[in-house]
């Protein structure tokens, strides 16, 4: 077996190197255009919405945490950039009336588009 030390630069890539890939690994998160939400349905648990767009898909994000008051109101969306899209684990909503602030949590889609 050869014992010889690996060269400096050989060992430096094997500490960073799993670094490097497993911030590339990581995947955009999924947004939704405002523009093209057709309805939005709170879930009776306050913990998810669902959303209809208008290409017939349909998406269910699960709240980071539960909004009990957006069941019986209505909501506003917090929405801080131009194209006017929400992205999961980024977006905020605030329920009227109240005033609860509300966090997107993942999306994940149920219905595929027509």
């Amino acid at each position: 077996m050869d014992r010889r030390p690996l060269p400096r630069h050989i060992a430096l890539l094997a500490i960073i190197g799993p670094v490097a890939i497993s911030g590339a690994a990581e995947a955009a998160p999924i947004c939704l255009s405002i523009r093209d939400m057709v309805a939005t349905e709170p879930q009776n648990d306050g913990r998810a919405i669902l959303f209809t767009m208008r290409d017939g898909s349909e998406w269910r994000n699960d709240l980071q945490g539960r909004c009990s008051d957006l069941k019986f109101n209505g909501f506003n969306w917090i929405v801080p950039n131009a194209d006017y899209a929400v992205c999961e684990n980024q977006q905020s909503l605030q329920v009227q009336h109240s005033g609860q602030v509300c966090v997107l949590g993942k999306f994940s889609q149920i219905k595929l588009r027509r």
